[in-house]
């Protein structure tokens, strides 16, 4: 096992207030970084790493010698995922295609990121342009095992403490699930609630940025600082005090939830009884009747997209994509503009259709599974993610926390789904849930 402690809320208070050096506190990272990295392979190599991070650190101490004036995530290192153009780094998206087809603009979160005095640790791992092709990525609880993906690097330099902060994206489950396979916190946002300018798209109308983190503190701090116009105030506020503090829990019944393996399942329903037992009110609500449907249809609307984002790319290169990457583009190509206007559309449709959902039931969040099961054995492929894909396609704002272990001892996640909008008022409703459930 190679996990280890990474609180972003407890490291960064201690970087600004001073009562940890940043120099000390590089030189520690670095060391854990030499001996995990080789095995984990979570960060891509960078062969001058130490001396670009002591370089960005001289930096930050000569601009905010004040520890009352330093910025929210003052030293925070930052492990991004290589579909995310960074200034001074190369974006290869775990492809062989030559990447100065690649280069662009620093993404607009990656100079959130940076204003808020974070630290560009390096790109992490992608599977093929943030699909199924996966990178040499292990997870860190068993090496046996994949992290998930697409976001893999992302979410295993997270649990390995190589990192206290990650980004991902999300199109179908890449940021939930391997959170869920790595024992750490995920996040998706609301759909455009992080910008997404300056990265590698795959679907442009599902998707998401999102975040890694050890804990729902941690989550809490970088997406005020990363979501457009949070107010930390809003969970707080009379309307939503009592939906904050003690939210009803609707659990999606019916051909949706029975895509859980047996064992995790199990887990669940043990979940919601402890979720129960500390006061929580659980409805069962029957939902995604036609999720085989949904499947199919999310499916082909970012297979279409894909498809036209690599035109002229895949034109040139074809044979340097991988067979399944191929695969999608190849589906991709039939679908018609007809057909794809009526994916585009389906998104918000769904969405509109859980809102009345959730308000007949009297229900304020829905939780479920975060993945199929624990993660698979073996590297080649990265786990299933249907349990994620009907939020991703409402574009919903929906977090896993870590929640017991599969009877292989391998982590499971818990999946809460919020209003879309909600992400402030969803983060601590989690919180909360997490802490019951690390009383487990």
């Amino acid at each position: 096992m190679y996990t280890n402690p990474a609180p972003l809320a407890a490291t960064v208070d201690a970087l600004r207030n001073g009562q940890h050096s940043l120099s000390l506190y590089l030189e520690q990272m670095n060391k854990r970084i030499t001996q995990v990295n080789p095995q984990v392979e979570a960060l891509l190599v960078e062969p001058e790493r130490i001396t670009r991070l002591r370089n960005d650190a001289a930096a930050l101490r000569e601009r905010y010698p004040d520890p009352t004036t330093r910025p929210p995530l003052y030293g925070a290192l930052v492990g991004v995922k290589d579909i995310f153009h960074v200034d001074g780094f190369t974006t290869r998206a775990g492809s062989q295609i030559p990447p100065a087809f690649f280069a662009g603009a620093e993404a607009i979160c990656v100079q959130q990121l940076r204003a808020a005095g974070a630290v560009i640790l390096g790109k992490t791992v992608t599977t093929e342009f943030a699909y199924f092709e996966p990178g040499p990525t292990h997870n860190p609880h068993n090496w046996e095992h994949t992290p998930g993906g697409s976001s893999s690097g992302s979410a295993a330099a997270v649990a390995a403490g190589l990192c206290p902060l990650a980004l991902g994206t999300q199109t179908i489950g890449s940021v939930i699930r391997p959170a869920a396979f790595c024992g750490i916190v995920g996040f998706k946002p609301s759909f455009d609630r992080i910008a997404t300018q300056g990265i590698l798209y795959f679907s442009r109308t599902v998707d998401h940025v999102g975040l890694f983190t050890q804990d729902v503190a941690g989550m809490r701090l970088a997406a005020s600082v990363l979501c457009r116009d949070w107010h930390d105030d809003l969970a707080r506020s009379p309307e939503l005090s009592k939906a904050t503090l003690s939210p009803v829990l609707g659990v999606p019944e019916g051909p949706y939830l029975e895509q859980t393996e047996p064992d995790a399942l199990v887990e669940f329903k043990r979940q919601t009884y402890q979720l129960a037992e500390a006061g929580y009110q659980i409805k069962r609500v029957p939902t995604f009747a036609g999720i085989a449907q949904l499947n199919q249809l999310h499916r082909r609307l970012c297979f279409a997209e894909f498809a036209q984002e690599h035109t002229t790319l895949y034109a040139q290169f074809a044979p340097l994509y991988r067979p399944r990457t191929r695969e999608a583009i190849e589906i991709g190509k039939t679908v018609s503009e007809a057909e794809l206007a009526d994916y585009r559309a389906n998104p918000l449709k769904l969405r509109n259709e859980l809102h009345a959902k959730m308000d007949e039931a009297g229900i304020d969040l829905w939780v479920c599974p975060a993945a199929t099961g624990p993660a698979p054995v073996g590297i080649q492929a990265t786990g299933d993610p249907n349990m994620n894909l009907p939020w991703t396609h409402a574009g919903l704002p929906a977090v896993t926390v870590p929640a017991g272990r599969a009877t292989n001892g391998l982590p499971l996640g818990l999946q809460l789904i919020g209003r879309f909008g909600t992400d402030e008022v969803l983060l601590s409703q989690a919180e909360a849930i997490e802490t019951v459930l690390r009383q487990a």
